[in-house]
Parts: structure tokens; sequence; C-alpha cells
């Protein structure tokens, strides 16, 4: 196996150099040996020196060897990068990330997720090693998201964390089988004490679910031992794959209540009972269970009113005949209750089977939808004119038809042409910045109602947090149960720290983690000792701490010995 050089001529002249992961094998045919790529690493001048330099000595780790980099030996022949303003005899070895998990950690301590893992870990028959091992993974999702190899093999080695140190990787496994073995009492412990330590009213619990798809064939066959978990259903981004179901119950603040993981193939109505089922028992008091218009179903409604008590459900106002020609046509004022938010009440029906509704308008999101509406009919109008046979089979009008803008302006007519649909146009203005919401709560007032449907949206960033912006719950490098629901647990974990340092910073955490990533810790050694300084901090740096409550690190954060090996 060797590092292998390819090179391209471009047009103009140039060339770029392409480095690959190779072996050679035998040609099935000629028997002579050719090339078989294992790995494309991408354009030389693209690549990060210093990656493939880890990648160098993480290899040369396992089988006991050296690496000595000349790069590094130029700058200080005693293998350290050294630096004229130090004393010879003391020597900079590497400098490690220290602001992000200072706070984390920090966090985990303060809302008792380290101590209640520490304690079911020790009746489970495990260590604060498996502790220690389930921290970093979580701080690794808050700062860079990888496998689990990798946090043990790369990312520990770039951040200082030092009661981590010891940690191996048959131990993260090991601490993640653990969580699984007691995840319910360790969710309910950490929720009520992050609710009495935020002085959280549980009164609204917003609950959604969504999908993580797997890079599989098939899916998990269902044993004797219990349900295959990854298994075919419609993802929520439209595919169909060998899939789990996610669900996640949050406050308004958007603090996660409590997760859960479900096979592929389960309904949303069947995710309902057993939520419900499992927060009754946390006794959480009257809550007001809002979901989005994909639980809203007469099945679901009857599920929720069941087990769920009382609900508040966005509804799909072009699909149901009773909501678009009586609810959104009922005449009736909006009562302003916020900026840019106006609701009124409509009920439809008498007596037990009555509904009600409030139906919510947004004058600015209003005003943005009809100018695009008259944006993509004036490019309508404009593309047909130059079509003057407009026969729906020509490819051109097979686009348009095919199109998510577009499709829903046209029609055909009898003569099988394809022509503008103004009706349709017409019909669209009256969605215009509205949205309709169902609730059986007679008790919940308009404002409250719709205020609260707004609150739904603390959910779909969690969504969007937890599998692609930032925590990155996909892709999962695990296959049994037990470990892919650990691992969504982890992610929850991430999830419940990062909005606990927004409330208290009342800043994103984008900005937090940029700032914080300026907090270093450096290593110097001396023939005697080594030792760790942090960096100076920035003004910015020192407030962010101070709205999290956590003090600044002495300056030399750790002095010891030098190995006799160095």
């Amino acid at each position: 196996m060797y590092l292998r050089t390819t090179k391209r001529k471009n047009r103009d002249g140039s060339v770029v150099e392409y480095y690959q992961l190779a072996h050679n094998v035998r040609h099935a045919v000629t028997g002579k040996p050719v090339a078989d790529i294992i790995h494309n690493f991408g354009r030389a001048d693209e690549l990060d020196r210093d990656d493939l330099v880890r990648l160098c000595r993480s290899i040369a780790r396992v089988f006991g060897l050296e690496i000595h980099d000349p790069i590094e030996s130029a700058a200080c022949p005693a293998s350290g990068v050294q630096s004229s303003s130090l004393p010879e005899e003391v020597r900079l070895i590497q400098t490690f990330e220290l602001g992000v998990p200072l706070v984390v950690e920090t966090l985990w301590e303060r809302l008792k997720i380290g101590p209640t893992l520490r304690k079911v870990m020790e009746e489970s028959g495990g260590g604060d090693l498996h502790e220690r091992a389930l921290l970093a993974m979580v701080a690794n999702r808050l700062c860079e998201p990888d496998s689990k190899l990798g946090v043990w093999d790369r990312w520990l080695q770039k951040v200082y964390m030092p009661s981590c140190g010891a940690v191996k990787l048959y131990q993260m496994y090991e601490a993640m089988d653990l969580l699984n073995w007691n995840v319910e009492e360790v969710e309910n412990a950490i929720f009520f004490h992050t609710a009495n330590l935020f002085n959280l009213v549980v009164d609204v619990i917003f609950y959604d679910t969504t999908t993580a798809s797997f890079s599989i064939d098939e899916e998990d066959e269902d044993t004797q031992a219990g349900r295959g978990f990854r298994k075919y259903g419609h993802s929520k981004d439209g595919t169909w794959s060998p899939q789990i179901v996610v669900a996640l119950a949050v406050t308004r603040e958007g603090l996660p209540v409590r997760s859960w993981v479900f096979p592929g193939n389960t309904s949303d109505v069947d995710t309902v009972k057993k939520v419900r089922e499992d927060l009754r028992g946390w006794k959480l008091g009257r809550a007001l269970f809002v979901a989005d218009s994909g639980m809203n179903s007469g099945t679901n409604r009857e599920e929720l009113a069941r087990a769920c008590g009382k609900y508040l459900l966005a509804t799909r106002m072009a699909s149901v005949s009773e909501i678009k020609e009586d609810v959104l046509t009922r005449p009736g004022r909006f009562r302003t209750i916020a900026e840019n938010l106006q609701a009124k009440e409509v009920v439809a029906g008498n007596g037990e089977l009555r509904r009600r509704y409030i139906v919510c308008h947004n004058p600015r999101e209003a005003e943005r939808e009809r100018k695009h509406r008259e944006q993509v009919v004036k490019e309508l109008e404009e593309e047909l004119k130059t079509h003057p046979d407009r026969q729906a089979t020509a490819r051109w009008a097979i686009d348009l038809l095919a199109s998510g803008t577009y499709k829903r302006y046209l029609t055909i007519d009898k003569q099988g042409r394809i022509r503008l649909d103004r009706e349709a146009a017409s019909q669209a203005s009256k969605y215009d910045g509205k949205w309709v919401l169902q609730t059986n709560d007679d008790t919940v007032t308009v404002e409250d109602a719709a205020a609260g449907y707004k609150g739904l949206l603390v959910i779909e960033r969690a969504f969007r947090t937890l599998k692609s912006t930032r925590i990155k719950m996909e892709p999962m490098y695990h296959w049994p149960p037990k470990r892919i629901e650990a691992h969504v647990k982890l992610c929850v974990f991430a999830l419940l720290i990062e909005p606990v340092a927004e409330l208290k910073c009342k800043q994103p955490w984008p900005h937090i983690r940029r700032v914080l990533s300026t907090l270093q810790a450096t290593q110097f050694q001396t023939p005697e000792n080594q030792f760790f300084q942090r960096n100076e901090p920035s003004p910015e740096l020192v407030r962010i701490l101070k709205y999290l409550e956590i003090p600044m690190p002495k300056a030399v954060l750790d002095i010891k010995s030098t190995p006799s090996h160095t």
C-alpha cells in the first residue's frame, strides 16, 4: 500500500496533482501489476498537510514507530516548534482547544448529567471512565462531530480534556451500552434538574418526529431478541430507504424533555401512544401537546385526545374542504397578537362534534408570498410566449409541469395544450401569510394558541441542529439497536447543552462557539517538567464566560514531570 500521485493538465496549461491511497494487484487477464485505488484524497494543493501528517502519526502509533516531520525539524531541531522569545531549554510542543471543552464539561456537571451518569454507571458495573467517555462523545458533537473512532483517535488529541485522556475506544462502546440500559432514569433525572435550575413551567410540550436514514440495501430482520430498528419507510427527506424514526419533545425554550427512537416503519400515531405513556409517568401536570400538520389526521386526533388530553395541531389548508371552503372564508376581524401576527377564532359544527380553529395571519409573509407568486406568473407568461406550439408533450412543457415552482399555476386544456391557470393563481392568494390551527382545548386563548404554535419553530430548529447543521446525528456508523439509540441520546444531550448556553448568553451557539474557540491551552516542555498554559482571553471571551458563570481558568493549567523517554 502506498500514496500514489497523478497529474492532469488543464486547458490553460496548468498542471494539477492528486493524491490517492493505492495498492498493487495483478490483472486477472494480463497478470501484470496494476494500481487499485483505495481512497482519493483529492487535489494536492487543496489538502491540509497537517491532516496527512496526523494520519501518518496515527498509523505509526499503532506500530510503535516515530514520525519526524522535516518542516517541524527545520523550525526546531529538537522536534518542537522553537520560539525565539522562549528560553533555549523550553520547547513549545502543541496547542489544544480549551474553550468549548471547558464549557461543555462545566455544563455537563451543572445540569447533573455527569453525577447522574456516574451513579448509574456504578450501579451497572461501570466506572468513572465510562462517564468520561460519554462526556467526550457529547463534547465532540458540539465541536466537530466525528465517529467514535474519530473521537478517540483524532479529536481527543486536539483538545485539552485531561479527565478524558485515559479513555479507551472499547470503553466508549461499553459506555453507550450502559447508557442504553439506564436511559429512562438518566433522562428523567436530568430533565427535572434542568427544569428546577431554570424555573421552567412545563405547560406546553412541542412534539415532532424526524427520520434518520442509513446507506444500506436491506432492512433489519426481526428476531426473537427483538424488533429490528432499521426498517424501510418514507424519509422526511422524501426518499424510501432503511431508516429509524426519532421523536423529540421540547419545552417552549427549546430544551429537550425527552427523546425516543422507533423502527423506521413506525406510524406517527404509534409514536404518540408511547410518548404519552412515558410522559404520564413524569407527572408534568397540564400539558398542551403542540405538533405540525403531519400529525393532523382523524386517527391521530382521536389518539391524541385519548392519550394526551389537549392538543394544538396545524392543518393542511388546501386539502381539507371544511377549512378551505368554510374556515378561511368565514367573515371576522383579526386581532393583533404581536408584530406580524394576527389571529381570529372560527368554530365549525355544534355540540360534541364542534371543531375549534384558530386562523393566523402574518401580513409581512403575505406580502412576500404575493410578490413571489406575481413573479412566477410573469415568468410563465414570458416562457409560454416563446412557444407558439404549446403541446404538453413537448420537452419544455414536461419540465415546467414537473417543476415544484411552476406546476401549480399550469393546466392542460382539452386539446392537450399547456396554459396558464389564472384561477389557481387567484385561489392561492387566499392562503397568503395564513395558517390554521385546530385544538380541542376550550381554555386556551386565541393569543396563547397563536403564540404557542409559533413556538413550534423551536423543534424545527432543534431537528435542523440535531440532523444537519451542527450536531450532525447523521451519518450513523452503528447497526445494533442499542447502539443506535445510545447515539441518538448522546446527540440529544448535546442538544440540551447548546440551548442552555444560548439562554445564559442570549446569543446563538455558533457565535458562542467561535468566541470560545479562541481560548487555547499550549503545552511547553523543559528537560525536567512539562506544563500547560492558557492564552490571554479577549474581552468578548471574558463576557461569554461571565454570562455562563464559569470562572476563567488559571494561567498555568497543569505542571508535571517530563516523561523519562522524552
